[in-house]
């Protein structure tokens, strides 16, 4: 990990944070994280397409991480994000990328792909892939007491999170999510009143990843993270179409929570997802659950790089 390189680059008025690997502008791969994910979360994947000839970078979204909170954290957008990708890549002198995402970034690599098909040569989603966009998202309503229900209410996260210190939020969420079902409390309770402060960390998560998770949230806080990508989900977003002509891997994980949604696992298993990605191949981690590119480098990492060398 020490060969990984931090910079700062101007974005859109605001300095994000980029981790990278590697040299060279055209064999760039771009890692996307999720929540409660960062740069880090990429770190074994980095390393493994920085060896396979390939540049790494994985920058923290505005608001998350080392990277420069927004103006007005409330008012951050889905489309904020996407907007920073090409600005981001612009700085870099970056003419494409190949994009590797999970969970909501998911969303942002399909309205990226939309919005500037050529700054894309390929990408790769984990968990669940490219679905129609500015529609239903879920077959049926959650139920109040699952978290994205909880934390799409103004001030809900702020007040479940406030109770504890940064380090053992991200304990409780990565214990929560590392399950296979959806986290859902009962209606005297938080979500983060799901997991008792005993419980242990996955066994592939150690102490040294939490403290590494906790100093950058410390430094950001999660004022951005309870906007997008959660009070962000139902947000139009400007795009033309839903399809997607670039060559694309889905890696379904077979124990992610994600898949319980509503609508989700069936959409997933009929393959509509080639309606929207023609060109998208599937692989499958079987135990994999919504970490699994940390869970399972090494099956993840191979995923990749074979991927990338098909359409090199």
């Amino acid at each position: 990990m020490d060969k990984i390189k931090h910079n700062f680059i101007q974005v859109n008025g605001l300095k994000i944070h980029v981790a990278e690997i590697g040299s060279g502008t055209d064999r760039v791969v771009m890692f996307l994280h999720g929540f409660p994910e960062i740069w880090y979360s990429w770190r074994y994947q980095m390393v493994a397409v920085a060896n396979a000839g390939f540049r790494a970078i994985a920058p923290d979204y505005r608001g998350y991480g080392l990277s420069d909170q927004p103006p007005e954290p409330e008012k951050a957008t889905i489309s904020d994000f996407v907007s920073d990708l090409p600005a981001l890549l612009d700085a870099l002198a970056i003419p494409r990328v190949y994009v590797v995402a999970k969970d909501f970034s998911n969303r942002i690599a399909h309205v990226f792909a939309i919005l500037h098909p050529k700054r894309i040569a390929g990408f790769i989603t984990f968990g669940v892939p490219a679905a129609p966009l500015n529609r239903p998202r879920l077959a049926e309503p959650l139920p109040g007491g699952a978290y994205t229900s909880r934390w799409m209410e103004p001030g809900r996260i702020e007040a479940d999170f406030a109770r504890f210190d940064v380090k053992t939020v991200l304990r409780k969420i990565y214990i929560l999510f590392s399950k296979t079902e959806i986290p859902t409390a009962a209606e005297d309770q938080e979500i983060l009143d799901l997991v008792d402060s005993s419980a242990p960390l996955p066994s592939w998560f150690t102490e040294e990843d939490l403290q590494t998770y906790a100093a950058l949230y410390e430094k950001s806080g999660f004022r951005t993270a309870a906007q997008v990508p959660y009070r962000s989900l139902n947000e139009k977003l400007p795009v033309p179409s839903q399809e997607v002509d670039a060559p694309a891997l889905f890696i379904m994980c077979g124990k992610d929570f994600s898949l319980k949604f509503p609508g989700i696992g069936d959409y997933v298993r009929s393959g509509q997802a080639k309606n929207i990605v023609p060109n998208m191949e599937t692989a499958h981690l079987p135990e994999g659950s919504h970490f699994a590119q940390e869970q399972f480098p090494e099956e993840a990492n191979q995923l990749i790089i074979n991927f990338l060398k098909r359409h090199a």
